[in-house]
């Protein structure tokens, strides 16, 4: 098996057989269609790569009328919903894309693969290391095409990278560094917001709470419901490492952060997490209050060359890097990581029914470290990976 694929699942649970949906057969040329879940900002951006690729959208749901109305500009004919339960029920849709905040992953993508849906789901995955495994038993139980949204999984720039170290270019590799600058942090803004939202189907199975607006304006900022940055950038960063190291998850992680410029938010917006991994030691730093080196990276150092990858593309430097002539890459590759080829394949796959790039054990793999690093975080003590891969021990 494909270590990159590789996911722990030694105790599948039973799970109930969901409903049976016929399958409609595929011609070359048929128009897929499907709905939204979830249309705030980047599930409209989403809607609109979707349908410039020839898909039809024919269904949006969100908690928030805004959203609702900013996505109807796109897909005028669209039926819109409150209750993504009620979208699911819509005939004459091929898939659905998930886009709401991470509380909701598990539960969507449950709801959505019962109803015989195939799935575009945004990352990171999951919530938490538990639920990846139930939400890998009912995509493979079903039988359904589901496609993690980590894009770098179908750029043509990170396969070619992979293939430099595959091939041997590094030499041993010692030392991994992905990094994430941004100069964004800002208080958090608790104004009151403009419009209707329905609080309590935002919450859903989070605690119970007032409202407070900067919680659905900046819910990436929440325990309640995301993994914060750690697992936002975190999950795209870290399947790169695991996918050029040919590792599996991380056997533990510590972490520490703080909370700099976001005043009102409880995930920090500058950490530094260290993970364990056989043979080499990987570092993860992120921090939103400065724009050094804008952007993310990951450098891999061996002891051969240094390759360091980042949004434009990858440099290949060799060793000793102190000698002039080694200084300048030797490999300078200006590509990019463009979002339209992991849709694209998506919707290839659903005509084939065979897996995307970026199957739900990928997924889950690629949260695993950054979920630990978080309870290592919450906890102030190490967490380790149990041997299934589902559960932190702390």
């Amino acid at each position: 098996m494909d270590p990159n694929r590789r996911v722990f699942l030694t105790e599948a649970a039973a799970i109930a057989a969901p409903m049976f949906v016929p399958r409609r057969a595929f011609g070359a040329n048929d128009r897929l269609t499907y709905g939204v879940i979830g249309t705030g900002g980047r599930g409209r951006y989403l809607n609109r790569v979707f349908q410039k690729l020839g898909a039809q959208c024919v269904a949006l749901c969100d908690v928030y009328e805004p959203n609702l109305q900013e996505a109807q500009k796109d897909a005028p004919e669209a039926k819109t919903y409150w209750d993504y339960r009620e979208l699911l029920t819509q005939p004459g849709m091929d898939f659905v894309v998930i886009a709401t905040p991470d509380h909701w992953h598990c539960p969507q993508l449950l709801d959505a693969v019962a109803a015989g849906k195939d799935v575009y789901l945004e990352k990171p995955m999951s919530h938490s290391l538990e639920e990846s495994k139930r939400m890998i038993e009912a995509v493979r139980r079903t039988k359904r095409v589901v496609q993690v949204g980590m894009q770098r999984r179908s750029a043509p720039v990170i396969a070619k990278a992979e293939k430099v170290i595959a091939d041997g270019a590094l030499g041993k590799i010692s030392m991994v560094k992905p990094m994430w600058n941004w100069n964004t942090a800002r208080p958090l803004n608790n104004s009151p917001l403009p419009g209707k939202l329905d609080w309590e189907r935002f919450l859903g199975k989070a605690p119970k709470r007032p409202l407070e607006p900067m919680r659905f304006r900046s819910w990436r900022c929440f325990w309640d419901y995301s993994g914060g940055h750690m697992t936002d950038q975190g999950t795209h960063l870290m399947d790169c490492v695991l996918r050029f190291t040919r590792s599996g998850p991380p056997r533990s992680a510590v972490c520490w952060g703080e909370v700099v410029k976001m005043t009102g938010a409880e995930c920090p917006e500058v950490f530094c997490a260290v993970f364990e991994f056989p043979g080499f030691v990987c570092t993860w730093t992120l921090n939103y209050c400065n724009s050094y080196e804008n952007g993310w990276s990951i450098t891999f150092q061996g002891d051969e060359a240094t390759l360091i990858l980042d949004e434009a593309g990858f440099r290949l430097y060799k060793e000793p890097w102190a000698k002039p002539e080694n200084r300048k890459p030797v490999m300078d590759v200006r590509e990019g990581v463009p979002t339209e080829a992991h849709l694209q394949n998506f919707l290839d796959c659903i005509k084939t029914r065979q897996d995307p790039t970026c199957p739900v054990e990928v997924g889950a793999n690629a949260v695993a470290g950054p979920h630990l690093a978080n309870i290592a975080f919450r906890k102030g003590r190490r967490a380790r990976l149990s041997p299934d891969g589902f559960r932190a021990i702390v």
